[in-house]
Formats: structure tokens, C-alpha cells, sequence
């Protein structure tokens, strides 16, 4: 078979990367290529699951930008796609006098990188919020969730798919290289110099 472009890995960010690539190049030809005989199946499916809002991240880096924004675009997704997620929130708590500066600096910072809903809370709404939770006082984070992002995954595989990308599953890549020049008769020639081999 012959492609375009290739992305290795069907984890989460494999998919993603193959999805808004055909979205933006719909004349190139994409293939998508897992070792595994299922999509996601490493730690695309096997991690906390959050939704984070952005809080810790340097204020003004990139990360703190894409942390915001992705959360954001995350939920919007999922409202579109019908994949269910919790908005838990999240509390951040002081229990001892001495964190409680560290606690406002989180807040400040928080508030720089622009995520949502953030506010300091005292022992009463921590408890009102938590019952099981006793503080001082708390970072409140409402926009912080949870969702399955193996799920996720699966919906960017099937959006990816129906912009006529194709999956190649249980072909694991073992080597890469550039292919030797082709005849002039050939009608390929030079067209895709890349060969990708995999383990059979």
C-alpha cells in the first residue's frame, strides 16, 4: 500500500495528529499504523483520565495556553460526539497555616493563565463541597473533569476514517528507509521515497 503520509501510534495523539491532518490536506492519502490489534491501547487507555484546567502551568507559556485552550476544546468535543465526561472539579487544600500563601499563588496564577471559574474557599465551603475533606482553605477549580480517553481516541479514529483515512492495526513498524531510485519507467518513481516495514 501506498500513502502520503504515515503516523505511528494509535494512542491519543497519533489519532489526533491523523485526524486535523486530513481535515487540513483532504487530497493526501493518510494511513495510521498500531502495532496492536486495538486503538489506544497503552496509556492512551490508561491514565488518570483528567481534564486538567490549566492551573499549574508558568503563566504566558505555551503550556499553560494549550492546557486552557485544550480543556476547553476537549468538552466541546464531547458535546458533539455525545462521549460522556464528569465536571467534577477539583479541590486544591490548605490544611496547615504555612500553605496557605502557596495556595494564593496558585490562585494568582490560575487566574493569569485565564481558567475559568477558579476562587478561593474557606473551611465551611470545603466541607459543604467535600464532606469527607477538612481545611483551611481551598483552591476551588469547577472546570477541572474527568472523561475516558480511550473513547476519546476511538471517536478521533472514526472521524480520521470517515475523512477516508485508513487504519492499519496489529502492523508493527521495525524499520524505516528511504527507498533506493526507481526506473524512469517506473510509475511511482520517487513519489513516496519512504519504505516502512514492519515486523512480518
Amino acid at each position: 500500500s501506498t500513502f502520503d503520509v504515515a503516523v505511528v501510534g494509535a494512542g491519543i495523539v497519533g489519532l489526533a495528529s491523523a485526524r486535523e491532518l486530513v481535515r487540513r490536506h483532504p487530497s493526501l492519502s493518510f494511513a495510521v499504523l498500531e502495532k496492536e490489534k486495538e486503538l489506544a491501547h497503552h496509556q492512551s487507555g490508561h491514565n488518570s483520565g483528567v481534564i486538567h484546567s490549566g492551573i499549574y502551568y508558568k503563566p504566558g507559556s505555551l503550556k499553560a495556553k494549550l492546557c486552557v485552550q485544550g480543556a476547553a476544546l476537549c468538552y466541546e468535543y464531547c458535546d458533539q460526539k455525545g462521549i460522556p465526561y464528569k465536571q467534577c472539579g477539583k479541590l486544591i487544600v490548605a490544611v496547615e497555616q504555612d500553605e496557605i500563601p502557596r495556595l494564593k499563588a496558585l490562585y494568582e496564577r490560575g487566574l493569569q493563565n485565564n481558567v475559568r471559574g477558579l476562587r478561593l474557599i474557606g473551611a465551611k465551603e470545603i466541607q459543604a463541597k467535600e464532606p469527607f475533606c477538612r481545611g483551611l482553605m481551598a483552591l476551588d477549580s469547577p472546570y477541572t473533569g474527568i472523561v475516558n480517553y480511550k473513547q476519546v481516541a476511538q471517536s478521533y479514529a472514526e472521524d480520521f476514517q470517515e475523512a477516508g483515512g485508513t487504519i492499519l492495526s496489529d502492523f508493527e513498524v521495525t524499520n524505516m528507509e528511504m527507498a533506493k531510485e526507481s526506473s524512469s519507467e517506473s510509475e511511482d518513481g520517487l513519489k513516496y521515497p519512504v519504505i516502512v516495514r514492519n515486523s512480518k
